[in-house]
């Protein structure tokens, strides 16, 4: 069993996704020990308070990007006393520096709306869009102290059609995150997932993982 703290700024729809999994019993050994959110009237805290998983709002206004300085450490608190194994960033708006993942080494992992290394940082599908590129996807990834530069541990893709605009092309890639992102939290959950240096091995996954 393994335990997820989850991170997040908006509306969660990542989050609801992968507690959707954990009940249905999608995917198994996995539970969602606290969620927090630097945004008090975040929609996910409210979906986690329906689920009544744990739920917290921890300020991090000191920082317009980051988290960091004394209130990383609020954070590292929280986690550390929610006994979570791996942190999951789903919608977390701020970068995260070097004493969250000192303190999490390797445990903490991201889902970005774009085939990374393309497209980091914000609107990644109106990036792809603009860009006149023919294929988006999303990328789940560990994170590092970079920006969207963490070594990958997968990816799903989806075509740019003609007629599609921002708003058509983020809907298609949430629906490929809400298939990834639980895949590979099972297989975190499995052991079957192995970093050798910006390589990330993993093992028997339904989907082109």
């Amino acid at each position: 069993m393994i335990k997820l703290g989850v991170l997040g700024s908006g509306t969660g729809s990542n989050f609801a996704a992968i507690a959707e999994s954990i009940k249905s019993k999608k995917i198994n050994s996995v539970e969602i020990s606290i969620v927090i959110s630097d945004v008090e009237n975040a929609k996910i805290l409210d979906r986690a308070a329906a689920l009544d998983i744990p739920n917290k709002y921890i300020p991090a206004d000191d920082f317009k990007t980051k988290l960091d300085g004394k209130q990383e450490q609020d954070y590292i608190n929280a986690l550390k006393s929610a006994d979570v194994d791996y942190i999951i960033l789903a919608g977390f708006m701020r970068m995260i520096k070097n004493g969250l993942l000192n303190a999490f080494p390797q445990k903490i992992v991201n889902i970005h709306p774009a085939l990374l290394p393309a497209f980091p940082g914000l609107h990644s599908w109106k990036q792809a869009l603009d860009y006149g590129a023919k294929f988006a996807g999303c990328t789940v990834h560990f994170v590092d102290a970079g920006m969207d530069s963490g070594p990958i541990i997968a990816q799903a893709a989806v075509p740019i059609e003609d007629n599609d605009t921002a708003e058509t092309l983020h809907a298609k890639i949430q629906i490929q995150e809400h298939i990834i992102f639980p895949e590979v939290i099972q297989l975190l959950a499995d052991g079957k997932v192995k970093i050798e240096g910006r390589k990330v091995k993993t093992e028997n996954c339904e989907s082109n993982i």
